[in-house]
């Protein structure tokens, strides 16, 4: 299914380079604003013809291959592109090039071999001869062959569009479909991704480092690099902490553990000082690795560090002959063993928890974190989305783009705050029912439509607490990238008793995940009804 406009792919672009040249005209290069200029002026069909090879897989195309309806005439189309060297004729040819464009027989000529060779062969065979022009390889070939050479100004703009690499421009067609809705947020100049050319000559560097490190593995010179790069931009330095977070634990991978602790330890991404501890664990250098343990459990990153943290300890302690502390006691779980009869095929673990309950009178939902994080999506609509510089670069953003970030609630403090008063005055019944109407299907990072139905929302507002709420609530304030996971898997009603209950259900094999362990213990002490539910078949 696709927009009924039969050229809405080129609409998009137009779109999207109308966006970039009002928000990052001071930005600009001189090709960027050449192309700017000079793609208005093409035919429709040219326009057309190039960006349907810009959303294509690779950068070499046959023209026999480009068939489109709304195109027609794809020779005629590509004669513009040619002229203005946007598209060039008879590219050279690698043998990569090669497998893409060409099947095994009409390969096999090339390489001397029959048609039956598996084609991986023939390519073999023509490596010694690559690269060559595609005319030296077929010089009677009836078929062009183009090779797009704006990619890299389109690939800025796409940059500058999305704030990253990683959407691509099917999100909007997806849009035009109405698959996609996203909140409207207003833009200022200072809410752009980059406020300075240099921002994107960084980004782009820290993108080719990346795929340096995926193709070629973690070399020193490259760490080197990666350690030497700076930016007044904190969102980018960001970045540079997560490639050095990558880094290292490819370096790890290979246990190449000096190169791997020297990225940890130059990096702050979240997880990276406990991954730095293993590393020294595994170099043998136990008094170091514990007295970074004993600052991290001094002043966590978040509770997860704290709960890797704390299984560390007792081995470290050994090796260095320490004696343990006392155990601090969390409040004890409420567990329960059921052996119900095995379910039939294609009915989970939790579905047939979920039934039992049924059973015994409770009205039960599959829910997981759907339901507390969609409460809070709702509730906290207008903090989550509030437009602040560095949150939304887009019409297109799912959530902020600072949601994992460190300052994401401090910066926010006064907006959520205020959204948390709800609860205190009674006003978050009504605000929840109506943002749920008005906000239906638009794209959140907490609310997931198509589980949150209305019965669930009924029985969850009448049915919970507004100081359970907030409990639930402050949790995930304190770290809402992190602690959107864990929650227990199903939710029981008890109508009549005026009570609910969170149910985590797990297999008898099956083990508590830190998140999880975190969360139950969490809601023990704030009183709010858990159990663990551990199922046999019989």
């Amino acid at each position: 299914m696709l927009p009924a406009h039969r050229y809405y792919y080129l609409h998009n672009f137009q779109r999207e380079l109308d966006w970039v040249a009002a928000r990052y005209d001071d930005m600009l290069d001189a090709a960027e604003r050449d192309f700017l200029c000079r793609f208005g002026a093409l035919p429709q069909g040219s326009q057309a013809l190039l960006v349907r090879l810009l959303t294509r897989k690779g950068d070499v195309f046959r023209s026999d291959k480009l068939v489109y309806d709304e195109i027609g005439d794809i020779t005629a189309a590509a004669s513009p592109l040619l002229e203005l060297g946007w598209l060039a004729a008879n590219p050279d040819l690698s043998v990569e090039d090669l497998g893409r464009l060409y099947t095994k027989t009409e390969l096999a000529p090339l390489a001397d071999h029959k048609p039956g060779v598996r084609k991986d062969i023939l390519l073999e065979a023509l490596q010694p001869h690559a690269p060559r022009p595609h005319r030296d390889w077929w010089p009677h070939a009836q078929e062009s062959v183009w090779q797009v050479r704006v990619g890299e100004v389109c690939e800025r703009f796409r940059l500058l569009f999305f704030g990253n690499l990683r959407q691509q421009w099917d999100e909007l067609v997806l849009t035009d479909l109405g698959i996609y809705q996203y909140e409207s947020v207003p833009f200022s100049l200072e809410s752009r991704a980059f406020q300075h050319r240099i921002d994107l000559a960084d980004y782009l560097r820290l993108e080719r480092w990346r795929e340096q490190l995926d193709q070629s593995g973690p070399d020193p010179d490259l760490r080197q690099a990666v350690c030497a790069a700076t930016s007044a931009n904190p969102w980018l330095m960001a970045r540079r902490a997560k490639l050095l977070m990558r880094f290292g634990q490819a370096s790890e991978r290979l246990r190449d553990w000096p190169q791997a602790g020297a990225a940890y330890a130059a990096c702050h991404y979240r997880g990276a000082r406990h991954r730095l501890m293993r590393v020294l664990e595994q170099q043998g250098q136990y008094a170091q690795a514990h007295a970074l343990a004993m600052a991290a459990m001094a002043e966590p990153e978040d509770e997860g560090e704290s709960q890797r943290v704390a299984r560390m300890l007792p081995r470290l302690r050994r090796q260095l002959g320490l004696a343990a502390p006392p155990k601090v006691a969390e409040p004890a779980l409420l567990q329960e063993s059921l052996c119900l009869a095995a379910p039939a095929s294609g009915t989970s673990v939790e579905g047939a928890v979920r039934d039992h309950y049924a059973s015994l009178g409770a009205t039960v939902h599959h829910v997981e974190s759907s339901l507390i994080n969609g409460l809070f999506g709702l509730l906290c609509w207008e903090a989550i989305f509030a437009p602040l510089p560095g949150a939304f670069f887009h019409p297109y953003q799912r959530g902020p783009a600072d949601l994992s970030a460190p300052d994401f609630v401090a910066r926010r403090a006064r907006l959520f705050q205020t959204c948390l008063g709800y609860l205190d005055d009674g006003s978050y019944v009504g605000r929840i029912r109506q943002r749920y109407a008005d906000r239906q299907g638009v794209q959140s990072p907490f609310v997931q439509w198509g589980l949150l139905t209305p019965s669930l929302l009924d029985q969850a507002l009448d049915g919970v607490p507004a100081a359970d709420l907030r409990r639930l609530f402050e949790r995930l304030l304190a770290d809402p990238g992190a602690y959107r996971s864990g929650l227990p898997d199903l939710i029981c009603f008890w109508p009549g008793q005026g009570r609910y209950e969170l149910v985590e259900v797990k297999g008898s094999d099956d083990r508590l995940q830190d998140n999880q362990t975190a969360w139950l213990h969490y809601c023990a002490r704030h009183g709010i009804a858990t159990r663990v539910c551990y199922v046999n078949w019989k």
